[in-house]
């Protein structure tokens, strides 16, 4: 998949909170497109897991920027099945864990953190050319000139039943969860999530994964970029 990405130009921006069909939305599009995949969630995360395992305190920033300065991060690109490795260890299942996913928001809005990730993300999205990227803050910081910016957004209902059944966890427990973490990375002081000027809105809320998909195409489509 990697070494055969066809020439052209093609990157989407593809924001919003957690829950809102983000990830499967933007492999599948990928896949769709023939073109990479990128999950900077994933890469904080995978930064994430490195410091709770060095064991320092997640409010000394100087001390997780160092963590996340010195830390082997490899992701892969390939929308069908791409890994995460940290330090040479697989950090796939470990990071989608309820321990990252509490911690993740508070590294996350580390300014040194968010600066050198943002620019291993460019650097890749540079590299790729072609290729779908999604997160919080892609279209307003990582890829300001995408060639679709899209915000992706659901109820806060249908977001929390979204990720209970992902995570086997309790609704309730969930929608608190996802509104602690959407308030730290809206207010965050280093890129916080937010929506595009310029980017498309597209509530997901009553929609299909395929439906989804579909308008992005043709979105894209009305570009001459798919």
């Amino acid at each position: 998949m990697e070494e055969n990405v066809p020439a052209g130009r093609c990157v989407v921006a593809v924001d919003g909170p957690s829950g809102s069909g983000k990830s499967t939305v933007s492999r599948r599009l990928a896949a769709s497109l023939t073109a990479r995949y990128l999950d900077t969630g994933a890469m904080y995360r995978a930064i994430t897991w490195a410091v709770l395992r060095s064991g320092v305190d997640l409010t000394d920033a100087e001390a997780v920027g160092k963590v996340a300065a010195e830390v082997d991060l490899r992701i892969g690109t390939d929308p069908t099945g791409y890994g995460v490795t940290a330090d040479g260890v697989g950090v796939e299942a470990e990071i989608r864990g309820p321990e990252v996913t509490a911690a993740v928001s508070a590294v996350a809005s580390v300014p040194a953190v968010r600066a050198l990730l943002v620019a291993r993300q460019r650097d890749m999205i540079a590299k790729a050319g072609r290729i779908v990227v999604e997160g919080r803050d892609i279209g307003s910081v990582v890829a300001p000139d995408a060639d679709l910016k899209v915000y992706l957004t659901a109820s806060a209902a249908a977001r929390a039943a979204r990720r209970s059944a992902e995570d086997a966890s309790d609704v309730a427990a969930t929608a608190a969860d996802l509104a602690r973490r959407d308030k730290i990375d809206s207010t965050r002081k280093a890129d916080p999530l937010a929506q595009a000027p310029d980017a498309v809105v597209l509530d997901t809320t009553e929609l299909g994964i395929d439906e989804v998909v579909a308008k992005l195409r043709v979105l894209l489509a009305e570009r001459n970029v798919a």
